[in-house]
C-alpha cells in the first residue's frame, strides 16, 4: 500500500511545543466488495482527470495572456480580454468538479460508516 504523508513538510524544531498532526492517506484505495464497490474509485478518477484536463487548459491560457501581455501589441491585449474570461469560467468549473468531489467523498464515507454501525 502506498502512503503519503499530509503534515505540513514544516521542520517540527520550530512546533516543539505543539501535538503533532500527522496523518497517514491510502494513495492505493482498495475497493469495498459489492455493489457500487469500485465505482467510487473510478468516479474520482474521472473528476480527478477532469480537473487536471481544465487546469491544463488554464495553464495553456495563462502562458498566452503572458506572452500577448509582453508583445504589447494593441491587438494582442484586446485577446487577452477574452482569454481571462475563459480562465475565470475554468476556475468555476474546478471549483464544481471538486465542490461535486467533497460531496462525493462525503456520501462514500457517510455509506461506510452506516454500514459499521450495523450488527453482525
Amino acid at each position: 500500500m502506498t502512503t503519503h504523508d499530509s503534515s505540513s513538510g514544516l521542520d517540527s524544531s520550530s512546533m516543539d511545543d505543539q501535538p503533532s498532526t500527522k496523518r497517514t492517506v491510502s494513495l492505493d484505495p482498495e475497493p469495498e466488495p459489492g455493489p457500487g464497490g469500485e465505482a467510487w474509485v473510478d468516479n474520482f478518477n474521472r473528476s480527478f482527470r477532469q480537473v487536471q484536463a481544465v487546469l491544463d487548459r488554464n495553464r495553456a491560457l495563462i502562458q498566452q495572456v503572458n506572452d500577448n501581455h509582453q508583445s504589447r501589441i494593441p491587438a494582442n491585449m484586446v485577446k487577452n480580454v477574452a482569454l481571462i474570461q475563459e480562465i475565470n469560467g475554468n476556475i468555476s468549473k474546478v471549483v464544481s468538479l471538486y465542490s461535486d468531489l467533497s460531496s462525493d467523498f462525503s456520501s462514500v464515507f457517510r455509506i461506510k460508516d452506516g454500514d459499521d454501525d450495523k450488527p453482525n
